[in-house]
């Protein structure tokens, strides 16, 4: 936390947004109550989270809502979960998307760091996609996962389940990734593991996101995205960054809507294969929208065809 806090920054008007409403919204709201699922869209205060549940895609967080690390960005609270974890959780969340698949076509599974856990949590993100793909197999799941320490069995434990997306967030720039994240987080191993996904499945579609805002140049962005794409990144994903207490990290900047589509078309003239990009987009914003469906279901058909040649 900031020894000495700032005052909130005023934001400029085109980062207000309506209250979330509509009868997908509060239906939704009130099954994951009833199961005592939390989401990241509650949890972290995301601003788009009436739009992204009533078009069709929502967030679940497993594993508790208490993240063992601090990273001076993030409103998820911090503290020592002591290696507790709900075994029947997969089956509740599995249970919850099963009676979503009227109003949800794309889910996102995420997670708070459990660095208590032997395996950082990644054997409960496998059967978490498992007993997803058991229930609802036309679900499409995306996973945005925690480093797990750059460990390459953990990410091969969740490769391993099939998720349709990879994602794991770099959040910001080399040169504020100790100002800005917890210390036992860095760039290069956040790169490493989406390079290790690409390594254990070239197909798999791997997805990653920057916050802008927070003291980063435009050379640094765009060092940042060339070295996305030389792991082969196929998604990337710009927002503004948003102080969420007096406690965390004031707001250095605030990009005009013009500038993010400035850099959603640097990054689509990289190559990267989609780009959302947005004062008020996050990670998980809209992952369901057409073109990002029809990007996991080429993927798909191209290693089908792989695998066909093969045999």
């Amino acid at each position: 936390m900031l020894q000495n806090p700032v005052s909130l920054t005023k934001k400029p008007s085109w980062l207000k947004v309506k209250a979330p409403s509509g009868e997908t919204y509060q239906n939704l709201r009130e099954l994951l109550l009833k199961l005592g699922l939390a989401t990241v869209c509650q949890e972290a205060r995301c601003p788009n989270i009436g739009e992204c549940w009533g078009g069709g895609t929502a967030t679940i967080m497993i594993m508790g809502d208490t993240c063992t690390r601090g990273c001076r960005f993030c409103h998820v609270k911090t503290g020592n979960p002591h290696g507790l974890l709900d075994a029947s959780e997969p089956e509740k969340v599995a249970f919850a998307v099963s009676q979503m698949t009227h109003s949800l076509n794309y889910i996102v599974i995420t997670s708070v760091n459990r660095d208590d856990l032997p395996d950082q949590g990644a054997a409960h993100f496998a059967r978490t996609i498992r007993a997803i793909k058991s229930l609802c197999p036309e679900m499409l799941i995306e996973i945005l996962t925690p480093d797990f320490r750059g460990h390459i069995d953990c990410v091969k434990t969740v490769v391993e389940a099939r998720p349709d997306v990879f994602a794991h967030n770099l959040e910001t720039v080399p040169r504020l990734q100790k100002t800005v994240r917890d210390p036992r987080a860095n760039y290069q191993q956040s790169l490493s593991v989406l390079r290790g996904v690409k390594e254990l499945d070239s197909h798999m579609i791997t997805k990653t996101s920057l916050m802008l805002g927070l003291g980063e140049d435009h050379e640094e962005i765009l060092s940042t995205l060339r070295d996305l794409r030389a792991i082969q990144c196929d998604v990337v994903t710009f927002g503004q960054y948003l102080q969420p207490t007096k406690k965390h990290l004031p707001v250095k900047k605030f990009y005009s809507p013009e500038e993010f589509q400035d850099y959603k078309k640097i990054a689509e003239d990289m190559g990267f294969l989609y780009v959302a990009s947005g004062p008020l987009v996050r990670s998980s914003y809209r992952a369901g929208e057409f073109f990002m469906a029809s990007a996991i279901t080429n993927k798909k058909k191209e290693k089908d065809h792989v695998n066909h040649q093969i045999t």
